[in-house]
């Protein structure tokens, strides 16, 4: 199984990467088409370097990395991918082989969290807008995609988790509630501007408090994304 995990930035994407990663059947890629994203749009994102150096920037060299064959030889593969990297000239044909599955989170917490590591935010940058199209895509195509919500996934791993892999028909494996401390082998070049957090952790973080305050144009950006988020909260598992 081909597992494509699509999320906006600051949602839980790696620690399910991690939670997929702890799988003995189960190889995992985190985030293949960054480098395309940067190069498409120019952008001046933190450790740009690294990730140019680190990735190919060629839509076509990353899609069959995709579809061919799972590294390592294991039964399953999980690609933690971010909406707002499928610009134009990003194909999505590839993604009738996956099965599309949309993390979501409250946009007040991800512009709160995401502020604290990048400052330049764009209703675009995050990815909501994106990630609705992209749900109805699959839809329209008969792909039966899922949703979850990682405040739900805090809240009670082992019930979400259990709940998701057998809308996946996946069998449960315990494995996916803890990790090793320090990071993943396949963590991006990226990994040491935005992933201090999860490599402290062993596990998922408990459940989220009330919802943070925002102000100005942050809670103008948050306004702006709910209608997205609203649309897949409501057939989320």
């Amino acid at each position: 199984m081909r597992i494509a995990m699509w999320s906006g930035p600051r949602n839980l994407s790696t620690a399910m990467m991690y939670s997929f990663g702890n799988r003995a059947d189960c190889a995992v890629v985190d985030e293949p088409f960054y480098a395309c994203y940067l190069a498409r749009t120019g952008l001046e994102h933190p450790m740009r370097a690294e990730v140019m150096a680190a990735q190919s920037d060629d839509p076509e060299t990353v899609v069959q990395s995709l579809i061919g064959p799972v590294p390592g030889g294991r039964a399953h593969f999980y690609q933690k991918h971010m909406c707002h990297h499928m610009v134009d000239g990003v194909p999505r044909d590839w993604m009738g082989a996956m099965r599309n599955v949309f993390l979501i989170r409250h946009p007040t917490r991800v512009i709160a969290s995401y502020t604290e590591k990048h400052d330049a935010l764009t209703l675009e940058g995050i990815g909501f807008v994106q990630q609705a199209q992209m749900f109805d895509e699959v839809a329209a195509a008969g792909g039966d995609p899922l949703v979850i919500d990682s405040h739900d996934i805090r809240a009670n791993p082992e019930a979400m988790l259990r709940r998701l892999c057998e809308a996946l028909g996946l069998e449960w494996d315990a494995g996916m509630l803890r990790w090793p401390s320090g990071g993943h082998p396949q963590d991006g070049a990226w990994a040491p501007h935005w992933y201090g957090a999860v490599h402290r952790s062993t596990g998922f973080a408990g459940a989220e408090g009330a919802l943070p305050e925002l102000a100005g144009a942050a809670a103008e950006l948050a306004e702006a994304a709910m209608p997205f988020y609203r649309r897949l909260e409501a057939v989320k598992l």
